[in-house]
């Protein structure tokens, strides 16, 4: 994503200039069980916008840990996840266990002029996921029932992205749009199967797997402007969906849902050394599609509540962190989803 540093205070210039990480990153990570358990965070807003010409490499780590099963607005047991007659796609009941997604993020960002700016971002996607599989009768606690876990592993790459941006919209270039894809170069389909329990030996659940086999088109837009001596403000929006899967063979198929998102926030610019900030992100995920698809339990709407803050180590070098506490959600069918999430990360420009 293009960046253009905060205007109309050096301070804050000096702050933000040589911090980038792309907001692509932080497109959401969709999982099985899970509409919106992927990390949504506005990366560019948290290191600061830049227009400055030159080359940066990013790096960053996210932790997703989704060990609460929910239904629409609460949180669901597993007795009425085997008793829900309203939600025919369960097939009797699946009961996930626990998923855990760590996300390491390589990031090269070229920006020959003000106006433009391009990206490629390269993920390697840790996943560790239990379920009790479909099951007939309820339990009154998990524990009761441990032979019945099947278990999976992966660690691999992901899908890599290519992001361009064009912000010579306005003379402040704080105003830019957003065109980019995603490839499908992370296994999918059934490269990983379950290692352990009853389901072992056969295929993970597709959109568990490194990669979803599609090829995405990505857009986006985005604006923002000191709002006072101390404040910046940002929005940004996001929509990402699927063109083309390779998965497309009757009784074999799978088409990721699509994702939007909007993030807005503020930055405290007082201090170029530290900035903290506060970030409001939501984001909807429509359902997954196709026989390999888990529809009704993939789809929903969640708003996270996001405070972190921005080191300059040395003139070239910072690094943030950031936690993300989701405030309200609304999900399809039955999925697990994190209780918070949090992601760290650095950048060097030359």
């Amino acid at each position: 994503m293009s960046r253009t540093s905060f205007l109309l205070r050096p301070g804050a210039r000096r702050a933000a200039v040589l911090l980038w990480i792309p907001a692509a990153i932080m497109a959401p990570h969709m999982a099985a069980a899970c509409a919106t358990c992927g990390c949504t965070l506005s990366a560019d807003a948290a290191t600061g916008f830049s227009a400055l010409p030159g080359l940066r490499f990013n790096v960053e780590y996210d932790f997703i840990n989704q060990d609460q099963l929910r239904a629409g607005t609460r949180s669901a047991s597993a007795a009425q996840v085997v008793n829900a007659p309203a939600n025919p796609a369960l097939g009797g009941g699946e009961i996930e266990k626990q998923t855990i997604n760590r996300y390491l993020t390589l990031g090269v960002n070229y920006t020959p002029n003000p106006s433009w700016n391009f990206s490629m971002l390269v993920p390697y996607v840790m996943r560790t996921h239990t379920t009790y599989g479909q099951q007939s009768t309820p339990y009154t606690s998990a524990e009761t029932a441990p032979d019945q876990i099947s278990a999976s592993r992966l660690s691999e790459l992901g899908d890599l992205k290519l992001i361009g941006s064009y912000q010579g919209l306005l003379p402040t270039h704080n105003l830019g749009v957003q065109l980019g894809v995603k490839l499908p170069t992370g296994h999918y389909g059934t490269a990983v199967n379950f290692y352990g329990g009853p389901n072992a030996g056969t295929p993970l659940d597709a959109s568990l797997q490194a990669g979803t086999g599609s090829t995405d088109l990505i857009v986006g837009a985005y604006y923002y402007q000191a709002v006072s001596q101390n404040f910046d403000a940002f929005i940004h929006g996001q929509f990402q969906a699927a063109l083309a899967h390779k998965q497309d063979q009757p009784g074999n198929d799978f088409r990721p849902g699509n994702a939007a998102s909007v993030s807005f926030g503020l930055r405290y610019e007082a201090h170029p050394q530290w900035v903290p900030q506060l970030q409001v992100n939501l984001v909807h995920k429509s359902s997954d599609q196709g026989a390999l698809a888990d529809t009704a339990d993939t789809a929903g709407t969640v708003v996270y509540l996001s405070p972190g803050i921005t080191l300059r180590v040395m003139e070239h070098l910072h690094v943030f962190g950031f936690a993300q506490v989701p405030v309200y959600s609304h999900l399809d069918g039955y999925q697990l989803f994190p209780r918070w999430t949090a992601t760290v990360g650095g950048s060097y420009g030359f």
